[in-house]
This record gives C-alpha cells, sequence and structure tokens, in this order.
C-alpha cells in the first residue's frame, strides 16, 4: 500500500468514527494528569519543609499538632471564601489540626496587596483576626478595602504600610507562587494533607476524610 492510499484510508476511517479522536484525546489527557501527578507528589516528598514547616508562612489551629494541612488561597478567590468558613470549623472539630497559610495571589495587584498585608499584620500579631475579616468582606478586596479592614481588626495601619515593604514579604509571597507552581496548584484554593495534593474547594466531610487519611498514614 502507498503512503498516499494509507492517509487516505486513516482520514476516512477517522471521517467514519469520530469518537476514535475523542477517546485518543481523552487517553491523552488521562495520561498526562497521571504524570503531573506523580511529579507534583515527588516535589512534595523533597520540598516537605518548605510545605509544611516554613517559618514565613502563618500557622493556625493546633501550632503544635499532629497533623498538617497547607492552603494556597487568594482573598479574591470566591472559592478560597466558600471554604474558609469549613477549615475553620475543621479547626474546631479537630483540636489536633495545624494550619498552615500559603499567600498565593494570583488574581492581580488587589490581591498581591492583600497578601502583602496579611503577611505584614503577621508581624504584629493579628494575622488570623485579618485573615478571617478579608474573607469576610462581601466585596473585591481592594486597596481600600485592605486598609479598612485592617483599622477595624485593630493594627497599626502605618507600621503595616511600612512592614508590607520589606522584602522578606516579597520573597515569601514569591516562594509560595513558585512552590505552587512545581506541585501542579494552578489555581485556587489548593490543599496539601499528607502526601495528597487536593486543588480546589472542597466540603467539610471530604476534608475531614483527607486530615484522617493523612493522620493514620504516619
Amino acid at each position: 500500500m502507498s503512503q498516499d492510499e494509507f492517509n487516505k484510508r486513516v482520514h476516512d476511517y477517522i471521517l467514519a468514527n469520530p469518537d476514535v479522536v475523542m477517546q485518543a484525546l481523552q487517553s491523552l489527557d488521562a495520561r498526562q494528569r497521571e504524570a503531573d501527578a506523580k511529579e507534583a507528589k515527588a516535589v512534595l516528598a523533597a520540598k516537605a519543609d518548605e510545605v509544611f514547616r516554613d517559618p514565613a508562612s502563618p500557622v493556625g489551629g493546633n501550632a503544635q499538632g499532629n497533623v498538617t494541612m497547607t492552603e494556597f488561597f487568594d482573598y479574591n478567590c470566591p472559592y478560597c471564601r466558600q471554604v474558609a468558613p469549613i477549615m475553620a470549623q475543621a479547626a474546631i472539630d479537630d483540636p489536633q489540626l495545624r494550619i498552615v497559610y500559603k499567600e498565593f495571589p494570583i488574581l492581580g495587584p488587589d490581591s498581591v496587596f492583600a497578601a502583602k498585608a496579611a503577611l505584614a499584620a503577621d508581624q504584629q500579631g493579628k494575622y488570623a483576626a485579618f485573615h478571617k475579616a478579608l474573607f469576610g468582606t462581601k466585596t473585591r478586596v481592594t486597596e481600600a478595602v485592605v486598609l479598612k479592614v485592617a483599622a477595624e481588626a485593630g493594627l497599626d495601619v502605618p507600621r503595616l504600610k511600612t512592614d508590607m515593604q520589606h522584602p522578606d514579604i516579597q520573597a515569601s509571597i514569591d516562594r509560595n507562587v513558585a512552590l505552587a507552581q512545581a506541585l501542579k496548584i494552578n489555581g485556587t484554593p489548593g490543599f496539601v494533607v499528607g502526601d495528597q495534593i487536593f486543588p480546589g474547594a472542597t466540603d467539610l466531610a471530604t476534608m475531614k476524610s483527607l486530615i484522617e487519611q493523612a493522620r493514620a498514614a504516619k
């Protein structure tokens, strides 16, 4: 059979069976997802200290807890806002849960400003209150909203503005972004619990299940 005849037969077969193309694309996509997940888990194993024990990342829940859940989030992400009370409830229900907060501002300059302000608030010992208040807003978190919430949360706003400019804060955000990309977390929220990387918002039952799996694996 000539090459032209072979090509024509393949062409005619595909036209007669278009579902074959869809099946091939689905198979390719599944293999890519599997490869990405394998690579991400290898990165997690190599960078566990950065994921779970970076001293620049604020900690909530029980700082001495026996299971750590790390969240990558953006204050302007509606799904992060949706999951914030679920995380709070998980911490209430599980007194041994330690939460690491990774500022991952991917939704524009307002989000970057909010992330810097939150890390600066941590230097005043008010990260938890400020974090909760930002997610409690009903509008987009702009610079004006951030500063208003900071004042209402009892922060020293002039000091906050100064601390936000410190290179360490930008460096912390840069590390978070690079780490999220390495873990194949391309949106918000993204969770890491034990050796599991879980992208996207979730419900309380699923979150608790991931936590318990990580605890049982220890």
